[in-house]
C-alpha cells in the first residue's frame, strides 16, 4: 500500500524553505516548464539552490502546482510524457 497525502495548493502553500525541504528529501527532481522537462539526479548533479528555486517556485514565490512526491522522486509541473515515465 502506498501512503498518499493530498494538499489543496490554494489553501496550503509551500514557500522557499518548505519547498527546499521537499527537494532535499528527494533523490531525483523532474520539473516541467512549458514543453521542456528538466531532470536532476540530486545525488550526482547537486544543482545550485537558486537554480532549483527558479524552476520549482512560481511568480508568487510558492511551490508550483501540481507537485507530486513519488517514492524518492519530486515531480513539479505537468507534462504527459514526464508523467508516463514516472508512473510506468
Amino acid at each position: 500500500m502506498v501512503a498518499r497525502t493530498e494538499v489543496n495548493a490554494k489553501k496550503e502553500t509551500y514557500q522557499k524553505a518548505e519547498a527546499l525541504k521537499l527537494v532535499k528529501a528527494a533523490s531525483h527532481l523532474l520539473v516541467a516548464r512549458g514543453k521542456k522537462v528538466v531532470e536532476f539526479d540530486l545525488k550526482k548533479d547537486k544543482p545550485d539552490e537558486d537554480e532549483v528555486l527558479k524552476l520549482i517556485l512560481g511568480p508568487t514565490g510558492n511551490l508550483r502546482a501540481p507537485t507530486l512526491r513519488v517514492g524518492k522522486k519530486l515531480v513539479v509541473g505537468f507534462d504527459d510524457a514526464m508523467y508516463a515515465r514516472v508512473f510506468a
